[in-house]
């Protein structure tokens, strides 16, 4: 289980009240392959995943209700802790000024959701979207695999930039042929990976897998990434990972990169060091 800082009330004030300067970015890890951003002055949610659960190790930390300020929500594919249909549709409700950003297989899942077509956008990998100031690029991911369909990649991660900040938030992926070469036209300062690997047992009961913490190390430490943030270790016992390993891992073979393991709901900032 994962410690909690801040949460409710008290986490969406500070939010409000942070400046992050040019260049710079605040974010605040929410469990599992949550993020939420401050970017641009523009409040920025990544797979908020927040239905209750007693699965769940780490607790939601806040009620869609209490997300009035959201202007941007990425969503990376279409399972439960990443297009949560609790957060999304409460989201949507809550901030009616929020834009949504999904795979494009999922336009309709999204629209069923509550989410107004005019407040949807839908992109297939290397697509490049403007919003709120903020350049987003799709990066496709393999969660197992590709799974491309005539509709395009239902798996994403998205890179960030505003400010001469690069951000890779990855989505759920394994690190496939090109994807540090990709990642490499990008000078990138912060990146949140998922850990968590993968394994016969839980593909077997429809759990795909991730990069195991070696293979997220290697891809932080070939691709140059500034500070590396480990991620979707921590939510559920049977799909768990130690993030002290990856932490240990880089320090050992890359040791002029940094990592931090997230705490949730604590404020971290992060700013372009070119």
């Amino acid at each position: 289980m994962a410690e909690v800082c801040l949460s409710g009330h008290e986490l969406i004030a500070e939010v409000d009240a942070a400046q992050p300067s040019n260049g710079s970015v605040d974010y605040w890890w929410m469990g599992q392959h949550s993020v939420l951003l401050k970017l641009n002055g523009r409040v920025v949610y990544i797979d908020p995943y927040l239905e209750p659960s007693p699965a769940r190790q780490t607790p939601p930390l806040v009620t869609p209700e209490q997300i009035r300020h959201a202007e941007l929500v990425l969503c990376t594919h279409d399972h439960l802790d990443h297009i949560d249909p609790f957060a999304v549709s409460g989201i949507a409700k809550a901030s009616p000024q929020a834009h949504f950003v999904a795979p494009a297989p999922h336009r309709d899942r999204m629209l069923s959701l509550g989410v107004a077509n005019d407040r949807l956008t839908t992109l297939w990998p290397d697509q490049v979207v403007e919003l709120g100031g903020i350049r987003i690029t799709a990066i496709k991911a393999k969660h197992e695999f590709f799974d491309e369909g005539p509709t395009g990649f239902p798996f994403l991660g998205y890179v960030l930039e505003h400010g001469g900040l690069a951000i890779y938030h990855a989505g759920d992926t394994l690190v496939w042929q090109g994807l540090p070469q990709r990642l490499g036209a990008w000078d990138l300062d912060l990146a949140f990976l998922p850990i968590n690997g993968r394994d016969a047992a839980r593909y077997r009961v429809g759990c795909l897998g991730n990069m195991t913490f070696q293979e997220a190390v290697d891809l932080a430490g070939e691709t140059g990434i500034r500070l590396s943030v480990p991620t979707h270790w921590d939510m559920f016992a049977m799909n768990s990972e130690d993030p002290t390993k990856y932490e240990d891992y880089l320090s050992a073979k890359f040791p002029e990169s940094r990592c931090r393991i997230p705490r949730a709901g604590e404020k971290v900032s992060a700013s372009c060091q070119k």
